[in-house]
């Protein structure tokens, strides 16, 4: 091998290692903070699934100051008896299973309100896009999604559950973003 080969495969494997090491092992599972809704949920991390999904029933659509917003309640073991009201970011197109697909309907998708929302995990504090649904069928009533993920600079260990820990972020960890 060349003197300028080896350079270049040693530049290689380097700039890979410097960039895992920027990374945050997450397990395939991990326990994340709703922040401003007060609540801790265990979350299943998806790196199949583009977008961030979380359990809610009731959702309704108003108009406050011309904005669109979103009403709903958390899907979530009880979890809150009064509804959460956030600015409606934009409505996402999600592909239908083939399960979840009626063909004398003809739609291939379901449109979900998206909100934005603070996300805590292990000590890493994100703003993140989710779509909000019933998940109350599933295991976990959040989904985080590829999307999500990287904002987080996640790298998933799917033979580990909850590598992060309980959440615990503080008011800079958004800033340090």
């Amino acid at each position: 091998m060349t003197r300028l080969a080896l350079l270049a495969t040693l530049l290689t494997f380097l700039s890979g290692t410097a960039l895992a090491v920027e990374k945050t092992v997450y397990g395939l599972n991990e326990y994340a903070r709703l922040q401003g809704m007060d609540l801790q949920v265990a979350a299943k991390l998806d790196t199949g699934a583009k977008t961030a999904s979380l359990s809610a029933r009731d959702i309704e659509r108003f108009k406050r100051d011309g904005e669109t917003w979103v009403r709903f309640y958390l899907a979530i073991d009880d979890a809150h008896e009064h509804p959460i009201e956030r600015p409606l970011s934009r409505i996402s197109k999600i592909k239908r299973r083939a399960g979840d697909f009626n063909p004398e309907e003809g739609k291939t998708y379901t449109a979900r309100p998206v909100i934005e929302l603070e996300l805590c995990m292990g000590t890493a504090l994100r703003n993140i896009e989710v779509n909000l649904t019933d998940r109350s069928a599933f295991q976990y009533p959040l989904l985080i999604g590829s999307e999500a993920l990287k904002r987080f600079g996640a790298l998933i260990d799917p033979s580990v559950k909850y590598a992060a820990g309980k959440p615990r972020c503080t008011s800079e960890a958004l800033a340090a973003e």
